[in-house]
């Protein structure tokens, strides 16, 4: 069976604490994409998961006065908890303690080792235990701190079995020639093109020196190099080794999601192994930038964790959601602050939408006796205005998501918004009904109706909650997936008439800063 469905990976996040908004990060604009991909008609597998192998983990776990596999037991369920608060819609979350994972790791390890790629040497260096990484001189801060988590990295000697990566830098430069849309935005390409050329050295597949890991299938006094294990998720969770026809179905993955920090494994080591292994890479690496709090990347040893819930509980998820997808160039670092989070939940979302879908389910209360009425959409030259900017948000949004450009995509869909808006206003339907012109308050009423339920559906893939809120409001039976977004579905005139509306409760509740300090102080 060929390749039918478009696969969507986030990394698999380290297990060493419970997630902050950086991870909410990557996993929303993985899930965004996939539910735009969703809406167009593609048949989605996204995947997401859990990294839970490596000396971190198991320190964490030795602090905790627990086992490995006991204190991954133990915090994984938070990971699930999140996710689920977030709406995350992934049709597969993956553990690298698993036997579907585990197994197949061996698998592969042992398909390098019989291809040539592997070979027994020692490593004497640095490493940086928060990163899990092999570090190089170059790579550290003053004092030799990791340029990271700003600590301390160990001295490391080890004999340990290698990857002959230094092999691969031809194949790989040939990749990015023939594939320059391999890795994203164009900044980090050129990046992995210039460490390539610049000579690879052969890296650690194995570690010696503690015994957390899948063991090495041919040397078990050594496991697995976390990095080297933890990879392989994308490929165990597609069936690799395990279910061939689901593995034609889904492999090469289209899009991995990763911080730009961890480009180098997929953009490099990764598409090497696969190479050495006679698997097709993946098709796209899409890395993007940090989220920064006071200049900072956000992470647990910077003190700058925020956890999504403490954002979900004041702004609701949609609102972290548009907030983060809105006010970011997606590839680039972005500052963020309680303070931007307010200003965008305010001006675009209570304010543009929220006030929009109030005024409109208002007036078709007040006006037609809370039914959408039976008329013509051919009435107005604003309403013609406002179908050529549901067209435009259409293929605004189309072209954006295409391109991962999730600000465009929703400066698109608030051409609609603020086009709508400005329709009411056009058209003073309260003045026309002062007027006794009852036809063309309906038609007035049906475009603002039309145009609510091309929002839902054009939004939905951002703001799943609001939109099927709307939808709802509007009394459409079935699901924005079912009906999907297409021209087709979003033109003109699409809205059934007759149907009761509801005013339902305030979408966007107004939120006072002061309030949430004096909630802090308390």
């Amino acid at each position: 069976m060929p390749k039918d469905t478009f696969y969507i990976t986030t990394p698999i996040y380290y297990i060493n604490d419970v997630p902050h908004l950086g991870h909410a990060y990557t996993t929303l604009a993985a899930d965004t994409l996939a539910r735009w991909r969703r809406l167009r008609g593609d048949r989605v597998h996204f995947l997401t998961g859990t990294d839970e192998h490596g000396q971190k983990v198991m320190r964490t776990a030795d602090e905790k006065g627990l086992t490995p596999q006991a204190w991954a037991d133990s915090i994984v369920p938070r990971w699930h908890e999140v996710w689920d608060h977030l709406d995350i819609s992934n049709d597969d979350f993956i553990r690298t303690t698993e036997e579907r994972h585990t197994a197949r790791v061996q698998e592969f390890a042992q398909a390098l080792m019989d291809n040539g790629a592997i070979y027994e040497g020692t490593y004497s260096g640095l490493y940086c235990v928060s990163c899990e990484e092999f570090k190089e001189e170059g790579d550290l801060l003053e004092g030799e701190l990791c340029n990271v988590h700003e600590r301390p990295v160990d001295h490391v000697e080890e004999e340990n079995w290698f990857f002959r990566l230094s092999a691969y830098e031809d194949q790989l430069l040939q990749l990015y020639a023939d594939h320059p849309e391999f890795v994203r935005p164009e900044v980090r390409l050129n990046e992995v093109r210039s460490l390539v050329e610049g000579g690879l050295k052969d890296i650690s597949l194995s570690r010696s020196t503690f015994d957390w890991g899948v063991p090495v299938p041919w040397d078990d006094s050594q496991v697995i190099y976390v990095w080297i294990d933890a990879l392989q998720n994308y490929i165990t969770a597609a069936g690799f080794g395990s279910d061939d026809a689901l593995f034609e179905r889904l492999w090469p993955a289209d899009i991995h999601f990763v911080g730009k920090d961890i480009i180098r494994f997929h953009a490099v080591i990764w598409p090497a192994m696969l190479i050495a292994a006679g698997l097709e890479p993946p098709r796209q690496v899409w890395a993007h930038g940090w989220l920064l709090v006071g200049g900072k990347k956000m992470s647990k040893t910077g003190l700058t964790k925020i956890h999504p819930d403490d954002v979900v509980e004041t702004f609701g998820r949609d609102g972290l959601r548009y907030y983060l997808l809105r006010e970011i160039s997606f590839g680039n670092d972005g500052n963020i602050s309680w303070e931007g989070i307010h200003e965008r939940y305010t001006t675009d979302l209570a304010n543009d939408l929220g006030n929009l879908v109030n005024r409109s389910l208002n007036m078709i209360g007040k006006y037609c006796d809370g039914a959408v009425p039976p008329v013509s959409v051919d009435g107005s030259e604003a309403g013609a205005e406002l179908a050529a900017d549901r067209v435009a948000a259409f293929e605004g949004i189309d072209a954006a998501m295409a391109d991962l450009d999730y600000r465009v995509a929703l400066e698109s869909l608030w051409r609609l918004v603020r086009g709508a808006n400005r329709y009411i206003e056009a058209r003073a339907p309260w003045k026309l009904a002062k007027e006794g012109d009852d036809a063309e308050v309906a038609v007035v009423m049906y475009q603002l109706a039309d145009a609510l339920r091309a929002i839902a559906l054009l939004g939905a893939f951002v703001l799943p909650d609001t939109c099927a809120g709307i939808w709802e409001r509007l009394g459409l039976d079935g699901s924005l997936d079912d009906v999907g977004v297409s021209a087709d579905t979003i033109a003109p005139g699409t809205m059934p008439p007759g149907l009761a509306v509801a005013k339902g409760e305030v979408l966007f509740p107004r939120v006072d800063l002061e309030d949430e300090d004096e909630d802090e102080d308390a």
